[in-house]
């Protein structure tokens, strides 16, 4: 399994509303990078949902129902997938926090701040899951 963290604007996408449509196709990513990381997920890979510029935190994980296919908002060379939440955290864990540890210094959510598609390492993943308790 892969681990992948989506960022979403709350005022826009929020994790309440996601929980609401229990799916959401993740469309309107412009960015090369993001737009391969995408293409790299892989039914079934867990998903960090982080609140962007209000909130900063990720809030929620969700999996990949469907992998990547051609964005239909447009006719140029753009994908999407299909996400599904499977839960809230019951701690957010915060940019802030993030930050604050070493050890998470060299992940895509810190050295990549504008890419809203990005990976994250299994070490990363458990990392943020035990600060999420």
């Amino acid at each position: 399994m892969n681990y992948w963290l989506v960022k979403s604007e709350p005022f826009k996408y929020s994790w309440d509303q996601f929980e609401k449509d229990k799916k959401t196709i993740w469309d309107g990513v412009r960015n090369y990078a993001a737009r391969n990381n995408m293409r790299a997920m892989k039914k079934g890979d867990h998903v960090f949902f982080y609140h962007s510029n209000e909130g900063l935190e990720i809030v929620g994980i969700a999996k990949v129902v469907k992998e990547a296919y051609q964005d239909p908002t447009t006719e140029e060379n753009w994908s999407v997938v299909e996400l599904a939440p499977v839960k809230k955290l019951k701690n957010p864990v915060s940019l802030a926090a993030i930050k604050a540890q070493k050890k998470l210094a060299n992940m895509d959510l810190i050295r990549l701040s504008r890419l809203s598609v990005g990976s994250v390492k299994p070490e990363e993943y458990d990392w943020i899951m035990e600060m999420a308790k």
